[in-house]
């Protein structure tokens, strides 16, 4: 075979998932959004400071603090965890949409944020970025009275009220922290207060409401085609992880929160999900509050795309609120 033939050969394509990124036969994996660095810094537009830790030194896990602008420096505020979109396969909390969404969230709600940088697939299929967004959440939950002795970042220790922890995420990073969630039923230490899901990625093998109607079609193509990417060990998209109301699925009453906030877009093939999640969440015995909020005429992950529109800011003004309300009273 001549260099030509050899290079020709090596640039053919395997899969295109456009516009997120291209695998070409010789290995090579080509990433077209979310690439670009932002380093950590104070945001002087809103006084957050941001700094990147290291979680697992094997694995490569890492992740970005965000403090706000502290009116006394022995505020103990609500955390957030983070988990950031993108199919399980491009996104970072160091690019710049993402460093910016979190900047506002901290801004508006006044929490302290860990946005989790985990593994990505194909290189990694799942269940990596599962493991690694455990791993996070143990970390950061090491930082809690109860283990305080094991404690690595002043930012948690010094400001943070552990009686307050969230999980929140966007499309997979919704289903990233939903997974979270379920596995955190059986902590004994430190609860989940409660889990936001903004546009969260849940699928199934049967489409529902209006998954199959001809304006979806392409939409509906693309999401049928993530989960066996991802996870070709199990290309079922009634996996539980996946489709969490499948028959085989364990129950929602044992999602390890009292709060579950769902946002989901009007044009967003996935929007139907969000909705059963929510009235399976209420069938299923959990005893907790849930709520969801819809978007009219916008689509998947919109508030990312256009992070300056109106739409965006109450979206993130919701959020906000739901951080702050008030904890209830133990029963």
């Amino acid at each position: 075979m001549s260099a030509m033939e050899s290079s020709k050969h090596e640039s053919e394509i395997e899969q295109d998932f456009l516009p997120c990124l291209t695998v070409y036969k010789d290995g090579r994996v080509e990433r077209h959004i979310f690439t670009d660095f932002i380093p950590a810094s104070v945001d002087f537009k809103t006084g957050v400071s941001s700094k990147d830790v290291v979680i697992s030194p094997d694995s490569g896990v890492s992740a970005r603090i965000f403090l706000p602008d502290l009116t006394h420096t022995n505020q103990k505020l609500p955390l957030l965890i983070y988990f950031h979109g993108g199919g399980f396969c491009v996104g970072s909390p160091f690019s710049s949409v993402y460093h910016h969404h979190l900047n506002s969230i901290v801004a508006e709600s006044n929490v302290v944020a860990i946005s989790v940088d985990y593994r990505l697939v194909p290189e990694h299929p799942i269940p990596a970025c599962y493991d690694d967004s455990w791993a996070a959440l143990q970390w950061a939950l090491s930082h809690s009275a109860a283990q305080k002795e094991e404690a690595e970042e002043p930012w948690l220790t010094n400001h943070v009220d552990f009686n307050r922890v969230f999980l929140a995420g966007d499309s997979a990073g919704a289903n990233i922290a939903h997974n979270m969630a379920m596995r955190m039923r059986a902590e004994p230490d430190v609860k989940l207060l409660g889990v936001a899901l903004i546009h969260p990625y849940f699928w199934g093998s049967e489409p529902i409401g209006s998954e199959a109607k001809a304006p979806n079609e392409s939409q509906k193509e693309a999401a049928d085609r993530v989960w066996p990417f991802a996870c070709p060990s199990n290309p079922d998209c009634d996996d539980p992880r996946i489709n969490p109301m499948a028959a085989n699925a364990p129950s929602l009453v044992e999602l390890g929160c009292i709060r579950v906030l769902v946002f989901v877009a009007a044009e967003d093939v996935l929007k139907d999900r969000g909705w059963l999640y929510c009235e399976a969440l209420g069938r299923s015995g959990w005893m907790g509050t849930v709520e969801i909020r819809e978007t009219e005429e916008e689509g998947h992950c919109f508030h990312l795309d256009k992070p300056e529109s109106m739409k965006a800011s109450e979206l993130v003004t919701c959020l906000a609120a739901f951080l702050n309300r008030e904890k209830p009273p133990l029963p």
